[in-house]
């Protein structure tokens, strides 16, 4: 019996808010995440990584946001996630935290933070929840990370897992590469999504994984799976936000549907900006103090 679903098992009925959609006047918990798994209520999460584009994804009524160390690569510039810093990770969750109201804010535990062991995982993740405000802490790694888990939930730390294609292993992948695929590596995933539950999360990502195993896993486990690349039966999907807003350049993987065009958007309105200047027709009179 996970920690989650004993909790779960002992509330008192109550009438439930949806998560995308519902009236909340305080933030979601994982309560509320507990409570969606229980009613079957599918829902979404995106990732920024600070104050300003945070806030307009809470004003949409986006349930969960992740500040997740994808920032190395569409916000900070790095080629991989593996460069960036817990440091890094404070200064952009904690400006996540305050331009949102409503949002449970999972932070990212970057490479480097938690592998070393419990007490340097308590460590860091003491540190994003004490200096950021966010609500949960997310890190990659299944049975290996286990242990990790359980000392930062004994903690009072919720903990989001993150299984599959872990991009902070992509050297040890040789690549960005679909996991999972074959007998022997399903029954992997399913052990470690069995271990990450075990240990008390309350949900895990599931990257790049074949739709039936992902399925499986999410009819196994009594905590929410969060897909990416792991098809439709998730309990909930989470993109990286540069992705589906159609800012991020060149090819996307195959699992990333663009919901607008805001590279070519902003390309244009820079290119606007630019001419008028040249021109002379801004700044106009209505611009100018007298």
């Amino acid at each position: 019996m996970t920690r989650i679903s004993h909790a779960r098992r002992q509330e008192p009925a109550e009438r439930r808010t949806s998560l995308y959609g519902g009236e909340f006047s305080r933030r979601i918990t994982v309560r509320d995440i507990a409570a969606a798994k229980e009613s079957g209520e599918k829902w979404p999460m995106l990732t920024a990584y600070d104050a300003m584009t945070a806030s307009v994804f809470d004003q949409a009524g986006i349930p969960v946001i992740l500040v997740g160390d994808t920032m190395g690569a569409c916000h900070l510039g790095y080629d991989s996630t593996v460069p960036v810093t817990l440091e890094e990770i404070l200064v952009l969750s904690a400006a996540v935290v305050r331009g949102t109201e409503r949002a449970l804010i999972v932070g990212d535990l970057p490479f480097g933070t938690y592998q070393a062991g419990p007490e340097q995982a308590l460590r860091s993740a003491t540190r994003l929840v004490k200096e950021t405000g966010v609500g949960a802490v997310k890190l990659e790694g299944g049975e290996r990370s286990a242990r990790q888990i359980d000392i930062m939930v004994s903690a009072g730390i919720p903990i989001m897992g993150h299984l599959g294609l872990t991009p902070q292993s992509v050297n040890a992948f040789g690549g960005y590469r679909v996991q999972g695929r074959g007998e022997a590596a399903a029954r992997r995933l399913v052990r470690d999504a069995r271990a990450v539950q075990d240990a008390g999360a309350f949900a895990v990502v599931l990257e790049a994984v074949p739709e039936e195993v992902a399925t499986e896993i999410t009819a196994a486990l009594d905590i929410p799976t969060v897909g990416i690349g792991a098809g439709p039966n998730c309990d909930a999907q989470v993109l990286v936000w540069t992705d589906a807003m159609g800012l991020t350049p060149g090819r996307l993987p195959r699992f990333v549907k663009k919901y607008s065009g805001l590279r070519d958007t902003l390309d244009e309105a820079a290119r606007t900006f630019a001419e008028e200047v040249v021109s002379g027709a801004f700044p106009a009179a209505e611009h100018a103090y007298h």
